[in-house]
């Protein structure tokens, strides 16, 4: 099985934001090297956690660093765009990273509908626009790239991969019409729903000249350590901010230390447990037992992995460990990888 990346450059309490996107080309350097096959960056906006605002700008960074490991967008966040504006960024892109370049979109807004309307002024009907923005898209990012008598440049002999993102059977249901690769958000839902998007997509799916199978994965937040008790220990951040999250705080991560130190409060506890059940946290094997029996129950052969940890060695502690109990394997220099 084929493991991938999605990291979303976090704000961890106490540092700049700014070195949150300095860990993000520091961790695709490392995962290149690990073998694992993709990295995707996010796009939100208006939030002090997650602060990959600009995917586009953050991948040329990333391809400029990189030689073999696909680099992707999870997700431009479409609506906020104009179609042939994205095509001709990831057109630019294929043209630096041939061969290695995906496309993934989505049609939430990636933060609050106020910075949506900042973004975009016509927000609150554009996602109503979004399966014709992906057509239109799909034309010009196919070769030779025109479509309505428009060229999208620069043309080349490689496009980037589209791929359709979501947490709900809508994303399903339109990937499967546009015959297109599909990604559902695990992590979001905590599960919920993956299966019957699942099954959707693969159910209604209309081959495409480049896909002329589905293609799917589905991205989950895991966290491996040492050990079960480590693991558990750097989860902490990620439990905290969940909680905070559900009554409308939001922040940078902040230190598993002072979390423990703080405790949960007792109404906490019932989400708490809940979460915990449901997480691919602890040692490798553990994460990996995990890992293997989801795949296998959603007929998965690649899973996109995103960790979040307040010590940037724990997280790419955390992606090696996951290498290397899935046996993946290091690339040579130039050595490419397929969609």
């Amino acid at each position: 099985m084929r493991l991938s990346v999605l990291d979303q450059s976090v704000a961890l309490a106490g540092h700049g934001e700014d070195a949150a996107i300095r860990d993000t080309l520091a961790l695709a350097v490392d995962c290149e090297r690990l073998g694992y096959s993709r990295f995707w960056v996010s796009e939100h906006h208006g939030l002090p956690t997650i602060i990959g605002s600009a995917p586009e700008i953050l991948m040329a960074a990333i391809a400029a660093r990189t030689s073999t490991i696909r680099i992707g967008s999870a997700g431009v966040m479409l609506p906020h765009y104009s179609a042939l504006k994205v095509a001709e960024q990831f057109r630019v892109l294929e043209a630096l990273a041939p061969g290695r370049i995906d496309l993934g979109v989505g049609r939430a807004p990636g933060g609050d509908m106020r910075t949506a309307r900042a973004l975009n002024p016509d927000a609150v009907h554009a996602a109503d626009d979004f399966p014709d923005q992906v057509r239109d898209l799909q034309a010009w990012t196919t070769p030779p790239g025109v479509h309505g008598g428009i060229t999208a440049h620069p043309t080349g002999a490689h496009a980037p991969e589209v791929w359709i993102l979501g947490s709900s059977s809508y994303g399903a249901q339109l990937a499967a019409h546009f015959g297109l690769p599909y990604a559902f958000a695990y992590f979001f839902t905590d599960g919920q729903g993956a299966a019957a998007a699942l099954d959707l997509y693969r159910r209604l799916y209309r081959p495409s000249e480049r896909h002329p199978e589905p293609q799917a994965t589905v991205c989950v937040w895991a966290l491996a350590a040492d050990s079960d008790a480590d693991a558990a220990h750097h989860a902490l951040s990620r439990e905290r901010w969940r909680i905070d999250r559900e009554r409308g705080v939001l922040g940078p991560l902040q230190s598993p230390d002072a979390i423990a130190a703080r405790g949960f409060a007792g109404h906490e506890q019932p989400m708490l447990n809940n979460m915990r059940g449901k997480a691919f946290v602890g040692s490798a094997a553990t994460v990996e037992t995990k890992l293997a029996r989801l795949a296998a129950e959603l007929q998965m052969n690649e899973l996109v992995v995103n960790t979040w940890a307040y010590d940037p060695a724990v997280r790419r502690l955390s992606y090696g460990l996951l290498a290397k109990v899935f046996g993946l394997e290091p690339r040579r220099a130039g050595e490419s990888v397929g969609g």
